[in-house]
């Protein structure tokens, strides 16, 4: 467990790596006691920074919601972080790499709510009924750590390696199709390089979002009508780089398209 002041020293760190661009050593590094407790408040902080500065919460991530992630990272539950409202990224406009520090692109189908959910008690049933909508996407991470080189407490800590996310055209109810039952495949320059299935998360991607319901209540966090909900990649992550195009495309629910440009230097905040 670290102190307030340690928490806040951290919490800058991790926003000057974000803001020049530099990845740095771990946190578990320079504060061995570090624990999740310490990591979320961590986020936290630096969630209360954007918020202050305009941007808005537009929806959540889940991480680490495979079971082959959780053994390496030694955890038996997911972690989450926040998407911000300049983090959801229109398709068709090519992402600026140079605006990352080792990015990386991820396949999940996300949840954009219709309602509000519950919080303690939230159930399958209940993030199904409340889903407007699910829709094809793929999410962008990064690490602000040296070399990805992250423990359980240096992903939370850095919002869950979240950098955005750009979701496809489909709108599908969830009751015209099974969440748990989607196939994934990823091309890259129209190159199959990954496939997986929805049933990867948790064994269900709605569990997911019932879990992330339940576990942002404890800090009076609710999950709103109109947030994307990201549970879960169903692939690998994989490296981009400028001049690389990737569709995702799902069984039944269509199909997103990401490519990545060459970097303007320009900072992003």
């Amino acid at each position: 467990m670290l102190e307030p002041a340690q928490r806040i020293d951290a919490a800058e760190v991790l926003w000057a790596a974000q803001r020049d661009r530099i990845p740095v050593e771990p946190l578990t590094s320079a504060h061995p006691s570090i624990d999740a407790a310490d990591a979320y408040e961590i986020q936290l902080l630096n969630i209360s920074r954007q918020l202050a500065e305009g941007r808005t919460v537009s929806g959540h991530k889940v991480g680490l919601s495979s079971k082959v992630m959780q053994q390496m990272m030694g955890v038996d539950e997911p972690d989450y972080g926040h998407l911000l409202s300049d983090m959801v990224l229109p398709e068709g406009v090519p992402v600026d790499t140079g605006r990352y520090c080792q990015p990386r692109i991820e396949v999940e189908i996300g949840y954009v709510l219709g309602r509000g959910l519950p919080g303690e008690g939230c159930t399958t049933a209940d993030v199904l009924a409340a889903t407007e909508y699910l829709v094809p996407s793929i999410e962008l991470i990064d690490s602000r750590i040296k070399d990805w080189r992250i423990g359980l407490a240096d992903t939370i800590a850095d919002n869950a390696s979240s950098a955005g996310v750009i979701l496809g055209s489909a709108r599908v109810r969830p009751d015209a199709l099974d969440p748990a039952g989607i196939a994934a495949t990823l091309y890259r320059n129209g190159e199959e390089i990954a496939a997986g299935h929805t049933s990867a998360v948790l064994g269900d991607p709605t569990e997911a979002v019932a879990w992330l319901a339940r576990t942002v209540a404890s800090y009076g966090v609710e999950l709103e009508a109109g947030h994307i909900i990201l549970p879960g990649s169903c692939t690998r992550a994989v490296d981009v780089r400028p001049g690389e195009t990737f569709r995702a495309e799902f069984e039944g629910l269509g199909s997103v398209t990401v490519g990545f440009a060459h970097s303007t230097g320009q900072h992003p905040r």
